[in-house]
């Protein structure tokens, strides 16, 4: 069962989500962290598929403050400057506070299962920061951005983290993935995937970014990931 949502943010504030409940009782919750893109067909697509699989999936929409229910499509240039524009104006401590509210929600609605979360893009960089930042099982980031920006706060990660790094990521160098594996390859709690070749957004559901080969082989990854350390 699929559905709209609002979760109480820290504050006490309403902010909207997307809900996918598996049939039975939830194994474990997933928090879902968008794109730049919004809460689009393709996050709520990755929510269903988790929901089939067994786990209650909430994808928070992470930009409300600014405009909620907002869907953008990479494969549009007018579409893609905008998001690039909403990402570059998005509080992202204040979204690690909504992240945290979403994962107290998952964690009641799953009847006190433990929480993971998934994120790609902007998400990736967020699911890295809610590792370090949040009482999250384990977390998983595709493609994340910046993240040699935020070494400083690895000591802090506690539980599993799994980050899916492109190759030929266009939006993060072959100097940023080394500094990134320079930082975290000796983490007890951190596994680092390379994927030669592929692009930013490899893993997308839909459209021109998705390379499928390695699409399926991240997904597997994050799979056996989950249920390894989520149950």
């Amino acid at each position: 069962m699929t559905t709209n949502i609002t979760i109480a943010t820290l504050n006490g504030q309403s902010m909207p989500a997307y809900q996918a409940t598996p049939e039975g009782t939830p194994r474990a919750a997933i928090v879902v962290i968008q794109e730049i893109f919004g809460v689009n067909a393709g996050i709520r697509s990755k929510c269903d598929a988790l929901a089939r699989d067994g786990y209650l999936a909430v994808a928070p929409d992470l930009f409300w403050r600014m405009e909620p229910g907002i869907e953008l499509d990479p494969d549009v240039p007018e579409e893609m400057q905008r998001a690039l524009s909403l990402m570059g104006k998005f509080d992202q401590d204040g979204g690690i506070r909504d992240i945290e509210a979403t994962i107290r929600h998952a964690r009641e609605a799953s009847g006190g299962k433990k929480v993971g979360a998934v994120g790609y893009c902007l998400g990736g960089r967020l699911a890295y920061m809610t590792a370090a930042r949040t009482d999250v099982d384990a977390s998983v980031g595709y493609y994340a951005v910046g993240v040699d920006g935020l070494l400083g706060e690895k000591n802090a990660i506690a539980h599993p983290l799994l980050l899916h790094i492109a190759g030929d990521d266009g939006f993060v160098d072959k100097d940023t993935q080394a500094r990134m594996h320079e930082g975290l390859d000796d983490h007890p709690k951190v596994t680092l995937v390379d994927y030669p070749g592929e692009d930013h957004g490899f893993a997308t559901e839909f459209g021109a970014r998705r390379s499928d080969a390695a699409a399926q082989q991240a997904d597997a990854r994050t799979t056996a990931f989950f249920a390894e350390h989520l149950g």
